[in-house]
């Protein structure tokens, strides 16, 4: 089957964000597809340290308005757009202000008050989601990229498995060489059971303070294949990866082979 649709849920996209291999992959990607002819949608979250007014970012209002409920909470989603003119791409950028800074600060949200990342995960995942739903816009390949999209593959296959934005979709899922701040939060398969995520889909994390390698040997579990970027992954990682088709993308110069590997998915 010839890839024609990919969904990007990036973590990090330079010159957003500070380079680094996470963000530089971030842009990578959604652009060498786009220069092959294939059609992206790219969403990042809207962190405090990224500008509007020199990144020229601007509210979608009809993808803006809904409400994302989280541990019984509703929080307001809005959705801001802007075209990285290097690449020629857009970004979609998700912003809640329980969960992103609304003024300049220096550092990933993520960083500062990782007491939050279990929700400030759920709240981005769940807003990708429901913004593909509200475009009527089918992917063929879902690309998670950083650990706060490592929740995406579980709701996908779960919450969500039957709808035809989705139904259709593989799920790969990029490995770095990453840690996150801290754990999260016990309560995390609590607050994604009220969701409606299944009990015995969250069996495996109940009551537990997942930290980084178990958080993305959980996201494996629901993934249909992974694109290793650097050459040092943690042991557990690659353990729960062992079984998936793997694309070692360590160098930069030949993003054919990604769109390559996105169609052998489908043989």
């Amino acid at each position: 089957m010839e890839v024609k649709k990919v969904l990007f849920i990036s973590q990090e996209i330079a010159p957003y964000v500070p380079e680094r291999r996470l963000s530089t992959i971030g842009r990578l990607f959604p652009q060498g597809v786009k220069e092959q002819g294939i059609e992206e949608r790219t969403f990042m979250p809207k962190y405090g340290m990224i500008a509007e007014r020199s990144n020229q970012l601007h509210e979608m209002i009809r993808l803006s308005g809904m409400n994302v409920i989280i541990d019984d909470t509703d929080h307001p989603l809005i959705i801001k757009v802007a075209t990285l003119q290097q690449a020629h791409f857009q970004v979609y950028f998700i912003y809640n202000e329980d969960y992103f800074a609304s003024s300049r600060i220096d550092e990933l949200e993520m960083n500062c008050s990782p007491d939050d990342n279990d929700e400030r995960s759920m709240f981005f995942v769940r807003a990708v989601i429901e913004s593909i739903r509200k475009m009527r816009w089918a992917p063929d390949i879902i690309q998670c990229t950083g650990w706060i999209s490592a929740l995406a593959p579980v709701y996908i296959r779960t919450l969500y498995g039957d709808d035809p934005s989705f139904r259709e979709a593989k799920i790969v899922t990029a490995l770095f060489n990453e840690q996150m701040p801290g754990v999260l939060d016990a309560r995390l398969s609590e607050k994604m059971h009220m969701d409606g995520i299944p009990k015995y889909v969250l069996k495996p994390i109940a009551g537990k303070q997942l930290g980084y390698d178990e958080l993305m040997a959980y996201s494996l579990k629901y993934s249909d294949a992974v694109i290793q970027c650097e050459p040092e992954i943690s042991a557990p990682v690659l353990a729960a990866a062992s079984s998936l088709p793997n694309l070692q993308f360590l160098g930069d110069d030949d993003l054919v082979k990604v769109k390559d590997f996105y169609t052998s998915l489908f043989d």
